[in-house]
């Protein structure tokens, strides 16, 4: 692709549970974390590669309606989005040029997807047990982070 000269672009689809890992499902969250992993390296490698007009992006889903997703129900849940509008939502990405497409759904917002990234990545910072978000011992201290205003980092 880069050889060939023209604009392009890659989109590898990872999902949120490959960044919060949430417990249940431990291979699914291993995979996408190595989709997001993968993708961020690829990104990295092509902007540092002369005269390179390809990009790399992460498409992260919220609750996305499919036939994959369905479960034997025949009728959209009302928390998930369709198809169109996870695409619809990726194009405007795109046109911000962002790398990381966190999409949300009909029932979980950007902030709180935000604040829950956040609260995985402070178990590590702040050695906290892993899957803190789950755990009694943190239930309030997380439901109080989640009702702060989301902190600015950088």
């Amino acid at each position: 692709m880069i050889a060939h000269g023209q604009t392009g672009l890659i989109i590898n689809t990872g999902s949120k549970q490959g960044i919060t890992t949430p417990p249940g499902d431990p291979a699914y969250n291993v995979a996408k974390a190595g989709v997001k992993a993968f993708t961020e390296a690829l990104q990295h490698d092509l902007r540092n590669t002369a005269d390179c007009n390809i990009t790399a992006h992460l498409l992260i889903p919220g609750f996305v309606y499919t036939g994959l997703t369905a479960n034997g129900r025949t009728e959209k849940p009302a928390a998930a989005w369709t198809s169109q509008e996870t695409v619809d939502f990726m194009m405007q990405s795109l046109e911000n040029e962002d790398f990381y497409i966190l999409c949300p759904d009909n029932d979980v917002d950007r902030t709180t997807d935000e604040k829950r990234i956040l609260w995985a990545a402070g178990d590590i910072a702040e050695n906290r047990p892993p899957l803190s978000r789950w755990h009694p011992d943190h239930a309030d201290a997380f439901k109080a982070f989640l009702s702060k205003d989301r902190p600015k980092i950088g």
